[in-house]
């Protein structure tokens, strides 16, 4: 495989294009187990029916782990976002359905979204009190089997150049089952944590009108993945993640 045509750069990640090919590289001390859960993820999505490029292998290369996809030849929605900002609204129409369109289906052997925010709340650093407030809130909000993406942003869905524009959705190694405005407000907080503050409240009012979803049962997720966000560690990001893990009652 050739790796010499980078697509994208993360801080534990290279994405390579060989051909037909994208091939994802981890850095050598990334961890094999989640290496292997995403592929595991990625491949229960498939199932689904929903649109994500094809899986082939998981490799070595260089000692370090790879996954290996099909390539998909197009664009992702922040580009056209950014080059079109005339259609934003046309645009975030396309992400909020497609959204919807995700919590619709269900994969019954994805980790379950409130067993893995209640290891990332036992994780973060904030004082025993709010830990547990925390988890009481969590243990308290109705369990739900839809498919929650985990990071369902812009920048993962690739609108493809084949002829019918098909939208693939990428990068499921945060994917869940469980309650879908709880993947709703991660997805609220992102653009929040990106400095998109209109376009955050522009996507929940939307989100909030489509599904006919009350304001607040969304709001009472935002302590609870801003906890499991805090557990990267990002300094750009711990005041506004601060002030909404404050345990309040909306």
């Amino acid at each position: 495989m050739k790796l010499d045509q980078v697509i994208a750069t993360r801080a534990s990640k290279t994405v390579y294009r060989d051909g037909c090919k994208a091939i994802k590289v981890f850095n050598s001390e990334f961890s094999k187990a989640d290496v292997l859960n995403e592929v595991l993820n990625h491949v229960r999505i498939e199932e689904t029916g929903l649109a994500v490029p094809a899986f082939h292998e998981v490799t070595k290369i260089d000692n370090k782990w790879a996954i290996v996809f099909d390539f998909i030849e197009g664009k992702t929605l922040q580009q056209l976002i950014s080059e079109n900002p005339k259609k934003r609204n046309e645009y975030l129409d396309i992400f909020v359905k497609l959204q919807m369109e995700v919590h619709k289906k269900r994969a019954p052997l994805l980790t379950k979204l409130k067993d893995k925010m209640n290891r990332k709340i036992s994780e973060c650093k904030l004082d025993d009190a709010t830990r547990y407030d925390l988890h009481t809130r969590l243990d308290s909000m109705p369990k739900h089997v839809k498919v929650c993406h985990g990071d369902f942003n812009p920048s993962n869905i690739i609108v493809s150049e084949e002829k019918d524009a098909k939208i693939y959705i990428i990068d499921w190694s945060h994917a869940t089952q469980g309650n879908a405005s709880a993947d709703v407000a991660r997805t609220y907080m992102l653009f929040l944590l990106a400095n998109e503050d209109a376009f955050a409240e522009d996507y929940l009012e939307l989100f909030i009108e489509e599904t006919k979803t009350e304001r607040s049962y969304i709001q009472n997720w935002l302590p609870i993945v801003a906890a499991s966000q805090s557990v990267k560690d990002k300094p750009e990001e711990l005041e506004l993640l601060q002030r909404w893990t404050n345990v309040v009652d909306y």
